[in-house]
């Protein structure tokens, strides 16, 4: 009988330790789930795949949505501070540019953010978006339709020698060149083409643009237009404050 009971006894000793045992390890497999969790989250808040990041790394974007050929939506994060914005980045294989300085003279710095939005033949387009660091709000850039429709002015002669007289006016100044061949003989033209190459840049803290003007069909670019901008505090907008025309040669 005693025996009986000390085997009893050893026997629930056993199970009791199985059960502790077991419950030690569900204890530490949730454990670890959870803490794998976090960790997802944590990920999918900074959004999943890094597209680039400033030198400096405090400004750093983030796609949001990721199709064949084109990145829909970002994340944009700004020394921990998060927004997203609709912007659109083709796979052009130029990555965007970031940077994280002052372009408003206010001794705050600003988040640049410079997206190639095209490439090809007699093609190259950038989009620039500026944001306020404070609120993540987009400050204005002044866009080269606007600048070329109100401070640009040109026009396309065709002689008969089969030559071109250019004349392109800007803030006033005007620049009257000759261009050597006329690439379309046979289409109408009377004024320059712009929007093929459309190319931002920063340099010495300042927003700079280059729109060079086209003539013919398939462009052929005669005269180069370098711009300038300023921030205008009362606009709350980066507006053009210089523009320098340079007759391409052929």
């Amino acid at each position: 009988m005693k025996k009986e009971i000390s085997t009893l006894m050893l026997l629930s000793i056993f199970a009791l330790s199985g059960c502790s045992l077991d419950n030690s390890k569900t204890v530490t497999q949730e454990t670890v789930k959870a803490s794998s969790e976090q960790v997802t989250q944590s990920e999918q808040k900074n959004g999943t795949n890094l597209i680039e990041a400033s030198d400096d790394e405090k400004v750093k974007l983030y796609a949001l949505n990721e199709a064949k050929n084109e990145i829909k939506g970002v994340i944009l994060d700004i020394d921990g501070k998060q927004k997203n914005f609709d912007w659109e980045i083709p796979n052009t294989g130029t990555k965007p540019q970031l940077f994280y300085t002052d372009l408003t003279n206010d001794s705050k710095e600003e988040a640049v953010i410079i997206i190639q939005t095209g490439r090809g033949t007699g093609l190259d387009n950038y989009d620039i978006h500026v944001i306020n660091v404070e609120d993540l709000s987009e400050i204005k850039v002044q866009s080269y339709e606007d600048i070329v429709a109100n401070e640009i002015k040109s026009n396309v002669v065709k002689n008969d020698d089969g030559t071109l007289t250019i004349t392109a006016k800007a803030q006033g100044k005007e620049s009257k060149f000759d261009y050597d061949f006329d690439p379309a003989p046979d289409f109408n033209q009377d004024e320059l083409a712009f929007g093929g190459v459309v190319v931002y840049a920063l340099e010495n803290q300042r927003i700079k643009l280059n729109i060079p003007g086209s003539v013919g069909v398939s462009p052929v670019y005669v005269v180069d237009f370098n711009i300038t901008y300023k921030f205008d505090s009362a606009k709350n907008e980066f507006i053009v404050d210089q523009i320098e025309t340079i007759p391409i040669e052929k």
